[in-house]
């Protein structure tokens, strides 16, 4: 069978799907981010009945399948409200509950970090828990956070790639249609790939640098 050549349309459709996908996974990255932050900062203060919801139900997001997950949104939603959902709105709603688990755990860790001694003085003091939140946990818990959340990025970049199956039109469908057309699988996934790992690399750099800023204005409250 003969092979069809790669053309500027095929370029076209690799970029929309680069930007399908960095699009995506910059919305549910935030708004996990933002959740699960949320979550942590109420289990830090023991809210009484939503600490172990919260903590029961986010576990559970982190240890199952994102593709399960994926599927339970997509299909077994619309089959209870009998109501259809859109896939970017499946695929939305699906990894930004994943991220918020992930986040959850890692602000945990971030927050347990921070002495209690230093809460309590606060609170002493007349500090409000939003003042607290603000003051004392945030800056710390963030400095302690960052690389852990910088490696969970790049992993949840390259979980995008899943949202394919339900028909988003992202980056790997993008390479799966031109796959189709040109019957080059090599030269397409490798096209890709390469995407993929530049964008991936380009959150690292970006991490790292945040990364140095944030130990630098910490470091004089260190003396």
């Amino acid at each position: 069978m003969r092979h069809a050549g790669f053309t500027w349309h095929d370029g076209a459709l690799l970029a929309q799907g680069l930007g399908v996908s960095l699009g995506l996974f910059a919305g549910t990255f935030l708004i996990g981010l933002v959740l699960g932050s949320g979550a942590a900062v109420v289990r830090h203060f023991r809210v009484p009945a939503l600490s172990p919801i919260l903590h029961a139900g986010l576990e559970l997001l982190r240890n199952s399948p994102v593709l399960v997950q994926l599927f339970l949104v997509f299909f077994g939603i619309p089959a209870l409200i009998h109501q259809p959902l859109a896939p970017l709105s499946a695929a939305g709603l699906t990894l930004s509950a994943n991220t918020a688990a992930f986040v959850y755990f890692i602000a945990v860790a971030g927050l347990d970090a921070v002495g209690r001694d230093q809460v309590e003085a606060a609170r002493t003091f007349g500090f409000t828990r939003m003042q607290v939140v603000r003051h004392i946990l945030a800056p710390q818990a963030a400095a302690f956070a960052v690389a852990p959340l910088v490696g969970l990025a790049v992993n949840q970049l390259q979980v995008t790639s899943l949202v394919s199956v339900i028909g988003v039109m992202d980056l790997t469908k993008a390479g799966d249609i031109l796959n189709l057309r040109t019957l080059r699988p090599f030269a397409v996934w490798t096209m890709v790939g390469a995407l993929y790992f530049a964008a991936a690399k380009t959150l690292t750099l970006l991490g790292n640098r945040w990364e140095r800023r944030l130990r630098a204005h910490a470091a004089p409250l260190e003396l």
